[in-house]
């Protein structure tokens, strides 16, 4: 990792760094997302940043649950998890499905479970 600051190089040192890491600096860029991809990546981001949604996503990590009952886990009225659970499908974060009455939601698939797993994770080092 690179460790100059911008604040205290004269633009030769600019020019000096940028020549020394030309090879890191095309590859990072090669490696970069396109905006928008990064734009949905931040929104996604965003999404994942309220509590709430991410103990409604706990809430159904390993097995499918009703509103009702995702309620009663996170400690919130019916209506304000149903609230923040079209949020979370509007994100493609989790499915949902009708039996009867009842709507059961569960996480979309594997790559949401891995990312609460690995921040909590590397929240816990």
């Amino acid at each position: 990792m690179f460790n100059h600051s911008i604040e205290n190089n004269s633009a030769t040192d600019l020019s000096e760094c940028r020549g020394a890491h030309k090879e890191d600096i095309a590859t990072a860029k090669e490696r970069m997302p396109d905006d928008q991809l990064v734009y949905d990546l931040s929104d996604l981001f965003k999404v994942l940043s309220d509590s709430t949604r991410l103990k409604i996503l706990w809430s159904i990590e390993n097995k499918e649950l009703c509103v009702c009952c995702i309620s009663e886990v996170v400690g919130m009225s019916v209506s304000a998890v149903s609230h923040q659970l079209k949020t979370l499908k509007q994100a493609n974060l989790i499915t949902s499905k009708r039996e009867g009455k009842n709507i059961y939601y569960s996480l979309n698939d594997e790559h949401v479970k891995t990312i609460l797993e690995t921040t909590l994770e590397h929240m816990l080092e």
